[in-house]
């Protein structure tokens, strides 16, 4: 699937934006985790009282990640989503139900924050190569590698929960679609501020590219 078919901009071919064979080979199996504009992180910013207290609260609910569909169709468009990711993660995560509740979680946070599912999981494999302790150089944590001053920031304080999964998910994908909204629903500069190195391409295209391995019609 394109890259406009999944909302995203096209990887460019020439000029200062990588290839989109040299953006692939950033975002390659292995993950990012040495991908230069990896070991940045997003940058703390100050933040109005109503920022501060809608973020405090998107991230607050505890409830578990349990999707609920309004019809049938859509419900079996999930499960057809679940087995087809199920079989590309293996690899990845070879324990069956590990990989169900990963995945069933990004599809519970990444709806919840109107996010595009297909991005999330890509933003993820660049970010932490799917693993779940992963901690960059800078202290980004988790599979989202989220910055513990986030936790100090809109949450209870404690950067220890970071790793926990539905959190960590939950508060990536809160503070992504923060960025989007600050950058009026632009993917390139909003992932860009996410990494900590807005308006450059590296890492957008990155996302991209690696987002291209998880496109499904019921994204």
């Amino acid at each position: 699937m394109a890259a406009r078919e999944l909302g995203l901009p096209g990887i460019a071919t020439s000029g200062s934006r990588l290839s989109r064979r040299q953006a692939l080979w950033w975002a390659g199996a292995a993950g990012c985790a040495w991908l230069p504009s990896a070991l940045a992180g997003q940058l703390e910013e100050p933040l109005t009282h109503s920022v501060r207290t809608a973020l405090s609260a998107a991230v607050s609910n505890a409830a578990p990640a349990v999707p609920d569909f309004p019809s049938t169709e859509r419900r079996m468009a999930y499960l057809r989503w679940l087995g087809a990711m199920s079989d590309r993660l293996q690899r990845r995560k070879p324990e069956f139900q590990t990989r169900v509740e990963f995945l069933q979680t990004v599809w519970y946070e990444s709806k919840r924050a109107r996010l595009d599912t297909t991005l999330v999981l890509g933003l993820i494999q660049v970010e932490s190569a799917f693993r779940k302790h992963a901690v960059s150089r800078v202290g980004a944590r988790g599979y989202m590698q989220v910055m513990p001053f986030w936790a100090r920031v809109i949450g209870d304080g404690d950067a220890s929960r970071l790793f926990h999964m539905q959190t960590n998910l939950r508060f990536g994908c809160v503070i992504l679609a923060h960025y989007l909204e600050r950058e009026k629903g632009n993917t390139f500069l909003a992932l860009g501020r996410y990494n900590g190195s807005r308006g450059k391409a590296v890492y957008p295209d990155a996302v991209y590219a690696a987002a291209r391995h998880w496109a499904h019609p019921d994204a």
